[in-house]
């Protein structure tokens, strides 16, 4: 499942928000919109200067093998 981590401005004095819910991050001319099959449950303007970052986590706790080295 896909999370957001929705980072505001210092100068908006706005809480940063994790989104732990199953929606999708699209893009609509200058509208960042998270949603799902429902319809959208944020939309932000681009004007804000918001930073979204996706930040799943890890689906294999195992450790992947490094690359054999060419000799």
């Amino acid at each position: 499942m896909p999370r957001y981590l929705v980072r505001y401005p210092r100068g908006q004095q706005r809480d940063d928000m994790l989104i732990e819910d199953d929606l999708a991050l699209t893009f609509s001319g200058d509208w960042a919109i998270l949603g799902d099959p429902a319809g959208p449950a944020l939309a932000i303007p681009a004007a804000l200067g918001v930073l979204i970052e996706r930040v799943d986590e890890p689906q294999d706790a195992t450790p992947a093998e490094p690359a054999p080295q060419k000799e």
